[in-house]
């Protein structure tokens, strides 16, 4: 890790210690504590990683950006960072001016991509949106008749249908008919392009979550005693956390692989490979970690002044988040499947 990584995550750690800490969350009577861990966030540069600095951003590089997100799954984060840096990367790959506040972000594909006219205005429903109820505005991928371009939309101007993912955030079907876009531009980028960074950012925030539940699960097990000894004494508690931590190794890992693929990537389908199994790694671990957690904390963790549900409920978020692993598994397989055994065994063994 590089100096200036290290500074970094330094950085975005205190911030999260000190504003965004699971159970001063948990213990608040309202959400007067978003607007100055967001604004800290900001004032560091930390909301804006991928822009180049002269668009007002810090300009960082995927792995330094990948690191924040990754700090910030370890603290279950409860702010929109993850769809608000992918509307970034692909404002400022666009070339387009970033607005001012929270943004959100949309990955359809295929034929459920919005079309945008002659007329300069949207048609069509995408979702579900992420923390469309926190955020200002939402990019999105748009076809026309020259080709797919990148869209800026004012949340307000369009019709969304409100709902809440398994963390009880926002998401929400979201209608553009008749919208007409803040900015557009050609970018040289696809929908799944910007789905397969989506899907690898948040398979980075369940491994940081799963760092921090991690952490959690084994001062507990210290702390905890019962027939006078701490639970971690005993073997079936022992075996439990090292389930928790193989799991959390492994999507750490391919998590990390993701994000060093990506470093070198001229665009994320480039890094497809690694980002469909860090995906898949995330989504299996989410299903079985957090029950593995759970049974270290007995039933204390489900209550709802513990902060283990917030991890584990944002597992489950992220997991759900650009494609499940269902759906990479598919088309993993199909990869694969049209390249060929040859080709399958020299990737899966290539240094």
């Amino acid at each position: 890790m590089s100096e200036m990584t290290e500074i970094i995550v330094d950085t975005t750690r205190r911030i999260f210690e000190d504003l965004g800490d699971p159970q001063t969350i948990i213990n608040a009577k309202d959400d007067s504590w978003r607007a100055p861990l967001w604004a800290a966030l900001d004032d560091g540069g930390l909301t804006r990683a991928w822009a180049d600095e002269a668009a007002g951003g810090a300009g960082l590089s995927v792995s330094d950006t990948f690191e924040i997100i990754r700090v910030a799954g370890a603290h279950a984060v409860a702010v929109p960072l993850v769809p608000h840096l992918l509307a970034v990367w692909l404002c400022s790959r666009a070339g387009m001016a970033l607005p001012e506040g929270v943004m959100t972000v949309a990955a359809p594909t295929g034929d459920a991509l919005p079309t945008l006219a002659a007329d300069g205005t949207l048609k069509g429903l995408i979702g579900p949106v992420a923390h469309v109820d926190q955020a200002g505005h939402l990019a999105v991928m748009a076809a026309t008749a020259d080709g797919p371009v990148a869209v800026l939309v004012a949340v307000d101007a369009a019709m969304s249908d409100p709902g809440s993912d398994q963390a009880g955030d926002g998401l929400a079907m979201v209608r553009l008919d008749g919208v007409t876009p803040v900015a557009s531009a050609s970018v040289d980028v696809t929908a799944e392009d910007v789905q397969a960074l989506g899907a690898a950012m948040a398979a980075m925030a369940v491994a940081g979550a799963f760092e921090g539940a991690l952490k959690m699960c084994v001062a507990y097990s210290q702390d905890r005693v019962a027939f006078g000894r701490p639970i971690a004494k005993f073997q079936a508690v022992q075996h439990l956390l090292a389930r928790l931590a193989e799991e959390t190794a492994a999507v750490v890992a391919a998590a990390a692989s993701a994000a060093f693929a990506l470093e070198t990537a001229a665009r994320p389908m480039d890094a497809f490979v690694d980002i469909a199994t860090a995906k898949i790694r995330a989504g299996e671990a989410a299903s079985e970690g957090g029950l593995i957690a759970h049974q270290v904390h007995g039933a204390i963790g489900f209550t709802a002044d513990h902060p283990l549900h917030r991890y584990v409920q944002r597992m489950w978020s992220w997991r759900d988040q650009f494609g499940r692993e269902a759906v990479w598994a598919e088309q993993l397989g199909r990869h694969f499947a049209a390249q060929g055994g040859d080709a399958f065994w020299k990737t899966i063994t290539a240094a």
